[in-house]
């Protein structure tokens, strides 16, 4: 049999057709506008998505034998507010992740509702980019609009909503609205109040393995898919990736560099670190994960590249990169502010130690090392709880480049896995479909079987000792800057 898997991320949607036994037969990507229309703002229209999505599968299955698809799943852009009306109609454009409008009301709920509420409530404190803040701001700035909200739905929902008609999600996305009691799986009342919101306007709540309908009749048709193909919940971006990479289970670890960073922790039993500096959300294989999320990681990179030097030679402006551990410039990644463990939206990016003889090699290299910097400092969270991590899996575009995972392996001193499948969220929202299909009798049971690791970057004792010394300077750029940053407009 074959199966489907939907990764919707921020400026493209990639579909990926999955066999039974784990290889892919075929991708399609499909590009779709993003939208700032205010400084720190991030937009996109749904419609947008859908017509991708659409186009997305009738490519994919083309010269397929339509009657072996299956099943479809997703892996979505997390914490997007998408607001339908009476008619499940959208109201207005979706407000994504990476959307820093919500200061104010990001710190009305940690400061007036208070962390330690929040925390109780839902194992979470406030982030500028989680979707209940943009509910806050919806009602205060949008009157009219919050008004006429019948339904709340997450990206990748508004998906399978249009394949099946349910209002749905899964326990992993809905971890990152800021409205989910975690570790009892189930909707907060306290949050809803708190938000002026009611269950209703809620999504039905699956595990993402979960089948949560079929595709339309009349879709089938239009798309070309064979009757009764199963749609399966799906799960946030990063719990997709962790399932195609195999980080399921207990104690295992995954990279993403993607547009945004994230590692990822993945865990049989509920925990939250002191102070929540870690996401504690729900996982995609029935159980939970720790998460720690940086707004911007191969986006500066391609900001970097394409923007301001003016080149997609990528490769070749890495290759003059010889002396790592010893770089005099440091730069902070902070282009659309900060999330873990900062969580300061006012954050910003900066070049440091700058003098006449920087190169644009060590600007280049600056930002390479800057992203792996910043993840350390989640890394550094998760090692205080107790947690030991010797490796990780890795994936996402920037985990395509040799260096940067060597420079990763080295910073974090830890050994860094390659999958042989690349393709992150994609990959896991096949294996959900499967499994959703009845192909494997878990997630884990899946994963072990198609997941394999086609090489290793060991960590160098010698830079890894270079990097520790770098690593104490970089920590201490931020908090030097944090109230200058507060002071631009």
């Amino acid at each position: 049999m074959l199966y489907i898997g939907v990764d919707l991320g921020t400026s493209a949607v990639k579909l990926v057709l999955m066999e039974s036994g784990g290889s892919i037969r075929k991708i399609v990507s499909k590009e779709y506008p993003l939208y700032f229309p205010h400084p720190g703002w991030s937009e996109q229209n749904p419609e947008d998505w859908w017509k991708a999505v659409c186009e997305g599968i009738k490519e994919l299955i083309s010269g397929q034998k339509r009657e072996q698809i299956a099943g479809i799943s997703f892996g979505g852009q997390m914490h997007g507010l998408v607001a339908l009306d009476e008619e499940d109609r959208v109201i207005r454009p979706a407000i994504l992740w990476n959307d820093g409008r919500t200061d104010e009301e990001t710190r009305y709920l940690n400061e007036t509702v208070g962390k330690e509420k929040l925390s109780r409530y839902t194992a979470n404190i406030a982030f500028a980019g989680f979707t209940a803040p943009k509910i806050l701001w919806m009602k205060k700035h949008e009157g009219e609009n919050f008004d006429k909200i019948r339904r709340i739905m997450l990206p990748k929902d508004y998906i399978a909503y249009r394949l099946t008609g349910v209002h749905c999600t899964d326990y992993s996305d809905a971890s990152g609205m800021l409205l989910l009691d975690v570790e009892h799986r189930e909707w907060s009342r306290e949050m809803m109040e708190i938000c002026g919101i009611r269950r209703e306007q809620l999504p039905d709540l699956y595990e993402s393995y979960e089948k949560v309908g079929e595709v339309k009749k009349e879709l089938c048709e239009e798309l070309g898919l064979p009757d009764h193909v199963t749609v399966a919940a799906g799960a946030g971006d990063n719990a997709a990736a962790a399932v195609g990479t195999g980080t399921v289970g207990d104690g295992q670890c995954n990279i993403s560099l993607g547009t945004s960073g994230t590692i990822f922790i993945s865990s049989r039993d509920f925990r939250v670190d002191q102070h929540n500096a870690l996401h504690a959300f729900a996982h995609a294989d029935g159980h939970y994960h720790l998460m720690g999320c940086m707004l911007s990681a191969a986006s500066c990179n391609k900001w970097w590249m394409d923007d301001i030097i003016g080149t997609k030679e990528y490769g070749a402006e890495q290759a003059g990169i010889k002396n790592l551990g010893e770089n005099h410039v440091y730069f902070l990644p902070y282009l659309m502010g900060e999330r873990s463990p900062h969580n300061d939206p006012k954050a910003r990016g900066t070049f440091t130690g700058l003098s006449m003889d920087t190169t644009r090699t060590d600007m280049t290299q600056a930002v390479l090392e800057g992203v792996a910097f910043a993840m350390r400092d989640s890394f550094e969270v998760a090692k205080a709880l107790g947690i030991r991590i010797e490796r990780t899996k890795i994936c996402g575009g920037g985990a395509k480049s040799p260096l940067w995972r060597e420079i990763i392996a080295n910073v974090l001193g830890i050994s860094v896995e390659i999958p042989a499948c690349e393709e992150g969220p994609g990959y896991g929202g096949a294996i959900l479909a499967a499994v959703a299909c009845g192909e494997y009798a878990s997630v884990e049971e899946a994963t072990g079987s198609l997941i394999r690791v086609v090489d290793t970057v060991e960590p160098d004792p010698e830079l890894c000792a270079k990097y520790e010394k770098r690593y104490a300077t970089f920590r201490s750029i931020y908090p030097a800057l944090k109230e200058i940053f507060r002071t631009m407009e």
